[in-house]
């Protein structure tokens, strides 16, 4: 039998993820090819219509099998991008998004360069948003917060991995017991937002395969504002600025918490798609 070439196996996957709804199957093939050959775009296109060598195509068909039960693509390849830089990914976190980016553009220009400031991340998962902070100020550091052992430990691998472990920590407990509140000059969130009614109508990669508490916000997905804004409110630095990730329709609720706990100069700003994205406040009271 005639062994398949790189193009008809790159053809017959993304069939295969159209067929699944899945989206991008073109793009999700590719990379998959890519992955398992270890080989440049150009490369793995000059070398179309060669046929693939047996281990090659068995190790792509089992990285195929596994796209096609909803493992998100990122927890095979066992990383992604996010605003410049390459995280490893895997079941232990949410996966990094490009919506979250603006989490970042917000925190920086907050942040003036050259500045020894501290910057906080609560529940910082893979470590995606404190790295990209840190790695645009290269004066400032800063802390994760995260409650989750196993998301701590692959912040702590992300921030290495990027070369940042001298100017950044990871606090493991709930942001309840953190003692830095008082003496950080930003803190950004992307908490668990989705109401818990909900989480089981969201793609499969996002419900089958991201940590639940990542997810769950409670019954209306506000729990963990409450929380953070309430300890923020009483705790965090003077004018200080707290940078959220809100859901797209959660605006209004989150600018209300802000401002019954005394928060200042909120604001709220889209994401590339148009969607509410981050809404920001400074702090008010007295430094800790």
């Amino acid at each position: 039998m005639r062994a398949s070439t790189f193009d008809e196996l790159i053809q017959s996957a993304a069939a295969q993820f159209r067929e699944a709804g899945i989206s991008d199957p073109r793009q999700n093939a590719v990379m998959l090819m890519l992955h398992v050959t270890g080989e440049t775009r150009a490369a793995l296109i000059a070398a179309g219509a060669s046929p693939v060598p047996e281990v090659v195509q068995d190790t792509f068909v089992a990285a195929v099998n596994r796209r096609l039960t909803r493992e998100p693509l990122q927890h095979i390849l066992g990383r992604a991008g996010f605003y410049g830089l390459e995280f490893i990914t895997d079941a232990r976190a949410l996966v990094p998004r490009p919506d979250s980016e603006r989490i970042v553009e917000t925190a920086l220009a907050l942040l003036p360069p050259g500045e020894a400031v501290f910057a906080a991340d609560l529940g910082t998962g893979s470590g995606c948003l404190l790295a990209a902070i840190l790695a645009n100020r290269p004066a400032a550091h800063g802390t994760g917060v995260e409650a989750s052992p196993a998301a701590a430990s692959l912040a702590r691998e992300n921030l290495q991995k990027l070369g940042l472990s001298a100017r950044a920590s990871v606090f493991e407990g709930r942001w309840a017991d953190w003692t830095g509140w008082g003496e950080a000059d930003l803190i950004v969130s992307n908490p668990p937002y989705i109401p818990a009614a909900d989480i089981g109508s969201l793609e499969p990669e996002v419900r089958d395969h991201d940590p639940a508490e990542a997810l769950d916000g409670g019954p209306d997905g506000l729990a963990a504002y409450r929380e953070i804004i309430g300890i923020a409110g009483a705790r965090m630095k003077r004018a200080a600025p707290l940078v959220l990730e809100i859901g797209h329709d959660q605006r209004v609720a989150v600018l209300d918490l802000l401002a019954g706990a005394g928060f200042t100069d909120t604001a709220h700003y889209p994401d590339l798609g148009g969607n509410d994205r981050c809404v920001i406040g400074r702090a008010p009271g007295q430094s800790c």
